[in-house]
């Protein structure tokens, strides 16, 4: 039987791998629209409803300044925009512009395909097992560490 701690260690190596993986493939679904994976996350992030830089950070699980960057990029390349936060005088919210948002569109016909390649090769039942899965791991790490600093 493998001990508790093999399991952890075989978790993260394993999560580590698939984070490698996936930003390897954002980044060549990204790339014909010029844009990075970095962009793409943060313009994801905020395509339902704009929201400042440390809510993004807290979505995404990386550091507020890691996403500032980013936003002051995506800013400056017209592809998002600052807008005044009525809840933070100082928190300036993200939003896509009309520019951002149809730069994510053009991704979507690629992104869907690849889903679809990823989906036959794990079939339906099992991919939504392992997204559960993922969820429920997420949870948990997140209830063991309530104060980890992710913004």
């Amino acid at each position: 039987m493998t001990s508790e701690q093999d399991l952890l260690t075989g978790t993260a190596l394993t999560v580590f791998r698939l984070n490698g993986q996936f930003l390897g493939v954002s980044e060549e679904l990204a790339r014909p629209i010029g844009l990075t994976a970095a962009h793409w996350q943060v313009l994801g992030a905020v395509l339902d409803a704009p929201l400042p830089v440390a809510g993004i950070a807290r979505v995404m699980g990386i550091t507020r300044q890691s996403v500032q960057r980013v936003a002051d990029i995506l800013v400056a390349d017209g592809l998002a925009e600052y807008r005044t936060n009525p809840a933070h005088r100082r928190a300036k919210l993200v939003a896509p512009t009309e520019q951002g948002v149809e730069a994510v569109r053009r991704i979507t016909p690629d992104h869907a395909a690849f889903a679809g390649r990823l989906c036959d090769q794990l079939g339906i039942a099992q991919f939504e097992v392992t997204v559960d899965v993922l969820q429920r791991l997420s949870a948990a790490l997140d209830a063991l560490t309530p104060g980890a600093e992710r913004a």
